[in-house]
């Protein structure tokens, strides 16, 4: 029989094994994965030439005019550099197409090889688009990196994939890369974006440096119109992202394996069509913005580019009396991770804080009629008109979806999106599965849940009992989650690492497979929620992955440190960690610092928290961590850690969920008051 989970009388997966286990797929593809969305369309290049031709006048993408740039004075004396914007202008499908052209072309004549890879560096802007673009037509393998990588990460990056072409911008030219580029071997061309001067003298002579216009006025000339068109089987990406050893590693995407994942992602997002405006702030580099932005110019969306400095009216970056890129490109389409919708959380809890006792009262009444109302699967339009339309306007007003992913989402903020904004639907998938795996459906108003597999992905349990889950406990299936489709990547560019590829594989049928290293449970609907993580690499609330490993060997190098646990939450943006002192040098620093207690109770000193933190702080430096790498609390164990305490094995490796529930309250007290959401509202 077909082991079927039902809730509400709707199954949205199914397990075809009839074992609790799975696989499970969702019911619209239980026979066969889906591959491609539009037939025939079965790479990126394609892709982009389906929707010039069915949307070649209509805008594509959008790109605020930087007016000037001004200095404020804050009321505590600082002064901010604020920018001064204009409207939007736009480039047509068919002006972004002929752009496209040129700039391959002019890539092409710079001596770029099919086949060869090419690197980009650079913000998310039109620019990024266009260069990913080009190379997809002329079958150039897009090297991707975040822009907020280190410089040892940058330099270990661009000489793995051997790239002799990078695309970048004059600002991160004259800041990231200026002491990046004399230690990367194999540069020939640096070609950047931006209207700033560059001073080619300020960089090794053995480099060309040129401007995208350069390059895009090079390629109009007809010797060098010839081209390489891809096939499905063809690299189109590598995207580089955090790995658990601490160094960056490559995720090798097909076209066919990004052209599945999307259609896969497009299946879910209910009318997505020419009417719908997107706007697009997250890094490029990470594959929730590429896939969605080319999804959606597939559908023939606008893009409008904008960046978490601009986004709304009091953005950091803009000036005081401005409107942020929300307010004046109205989007109806929104991806954000996790920090971003606290953030806008936190803003309106900020308002209401300024407002009088009745309109507080009346708000929380309409947002507990509203939240009812959305439980029920029902909408409120009284209450949208009298209390959530002037919070709609933060994000521009017209938002009708938005898509969480990148990191985990926490129940309050998904209920609070819920309620004052829009339907939120909550994303789960991986770079390794090109960033496929579930969405939750936007009529789905649970929280904590990640959604049904996808149309182009399959999704097993496999038992972890060491960790305590398997397929067979109650109330629902648990285990080490595994994703199949033809969305799984090809595996880590070249990786010669011992099992660093191990986590993919091939099944007997000739599918791919990844494991996620991620806990899943598998709800009665076939629904999955993530709740745990097997793996010492963790998101954190924005998106930015911490290798906990490397961090407590870097922390743990200091003679004040004998042991060391980093903690991350991933619905917090920060670390916190536990450290056990050696007792002699604690000591002393405290006499240092003019405190005189018993051991136990100088554990517990404030002060000597302080003082243990700057060392960390200082280690983590010399160490070249990243800030987000960085522990911003402590707590200090008297108790040291043995494997009589349970909290280390034999060997003396930690047992991160004994040191988790050992240390529970700590944990609690660390992240106190880290994230407010309006919590008498939901009560």
């Amino acid at each position: 029989y077909i082991y079927i989970y039902i809730n509400n009388g709707q199954t949205r997966a199914r397990s075809l094994s009839g074992r609790p286990e799975g696989p499970y797929r969702a019911v619209e593809s239980a026979d066969a994965l889906v591959t491609q969305d539009f037939e025939g369309v079965d790479t990126l290049d394609k892709l982009f030439v389906h929707a010039v031709k069915r949307f070649s006048q209509a805008s594509c993408l959008g790109t605020r005019e930087v007016l000037s740039e001004e200095e404020e004075k804050q009321p505590n004396g600082k002064i901010f550099k604020k920018l001064v914007l204009g409207d939007y202008s736009w480039m047509t499908y068919e002006e972004v197409s002929l752009a496209v052209e040129s700039f391959g072309s002019g890539l092409a004549a710079l001596g770029q090889q099919p086949h060869n890879t090419i690197a980009i560096f650079c913000e998310t802007r039109a620019e990024w688009m266009i260069t990913a673009q080009a190379c997809f037509r002329r079958n150039f393998p897009l090297v991707t990196m975040y822009a907020t990588l280190g410089e040892d990460a940058v330099a270990y990056g661009l000489n793995q994939c051997g790239a002799t072409h990078l695309i970048t911008s004059t600002e991160l030219l004259r800041t990231k890369l200026k002491n990046v580029l004399s230690a990367v071997s194999g540069l020939q061309h640096i070609i950047y974006a931006g209207s700033d001067e560059v001073c080619h003298a300020d960089y090794p002579q053995s480099l060309a440096m040129h401007s995208m216009q350069e390059v895009m006025e090079l390629g109009t000339k007809p010797e060098n119109c010839e081209q390489h068109r891809p096939t499905t089987s063809d690299l189109a990406v590598v995207m580089y992202t955090s790995g658990s050893t601490g160094k960056p590693k490559g995720v090798k995407m097909q076209h066919s394996n990004l052209i599945a994942g999307m259609a896969g992602q497009c299946e879910r997002i209910p009318g997505l069509g020419s009417q719908d405006t997107y706007i697009a702030y997250l890094p490029l580099a990470h594959v929730l913005e590429l896939t969605a932005e080319i999804s959606c110019v597939s559908y023939g969306c606008r893009l409008g580019y904008s960046s978490p400095h601009t986004l709304t009216d009091q953005s950091s970056k803009i000036k005081s009396g401005g409107k942020g890129d929300c307010s004046v490109l109205k989007p109806t389409l929104i991806a954000a991770v996790p920090e971003i919708m606290d953030r806008i959380c936190k803003n309106v809890n900020g308002k209401l804080r300024e407002m009088s006792v009745i309109q507080r009262t009346l708000f929380k009444v309409g947002y507990n009629y509203k939240l009812q109302k959305v439980s029920q699967g029902a909408d409120s339009p009284v209450c949208n008109m009298m209390f959530f339309k002037r919070v709609n306007l933060l994000l521009g007003g017209c938002v009708r979806l938005m898509l969480s992913g990148g990191a985990p989402l926490s129940a309050s903020t998904q209920r609070f999106m819920n309620v004052c904004f829009c339907p939120v639907a909550v994303g789960y998938g991986l770079t390794e599965t090109c960033g496929a795996g579930t969405i939750s459906e936007f009529s789905d108003y649970s929280t904590g849940r990640v959604g049904a597999p996808l149309i182009c992905s399959e999704i097993k349990l496999r038992d972890w009992p060491e960790g305590g889950y398997t397929s067979q406990d109650k109330p629902h299936p648990r285990g080490e989650i595994l994703i199949g489709g033809p969305n799984v990547a090809m595996g880590y560019y070249e990786s010669d690492g011992e099992g660093e590829n191990d986590n993919f594989w091939v099944d007997e049928a000739g599918q791919r497979w990844f494991c996620t290293g991620d806990v899943g449970e598998v709800h009665p609907d076939g629904c999955l929620q993530i709740v745990d993580r097997k793996k010492d690499l963790v998101k954190l609330q924005a998106g930015e992955y911490v290798s906990l490993g490397k961090v407590e060997a870097a922390l743990k190098s200091s003679p004040l440190i004998d042991n060391i646990c980093v903690y991350a939450s991933s619905d917090q943006n920060y670390l916190i960690s536990f450290v056990v002192p050696n007792q002699k040098q604690l000591t002393e620093l405290a006499k240092k610092n003019g405190v005189e207690e018993e051991w136990e109770e100088l554990c517990n000193h404030i002060k000597m928290e302080e003082e243990v933190l700057k060392v960390i702080k200082e280690i983590a430096v010399t160490s070249k961590l990243e800030r987000f790498e960085v522990p911003q609390k402590i707590c200090l164990s008297s108790e040291a850690w043995t494997p009589e305490t349970g909290l280390v094995t034999d060997a003396f490796k930690l047992k991160r969920k004994e040191l988790k529930n050992h240390y529970i309250k700590d944990i609690e007290r660390l992240y106190e008051g880290a994230q407010v959401v309006l919590s008498y509202s939901i009560h």
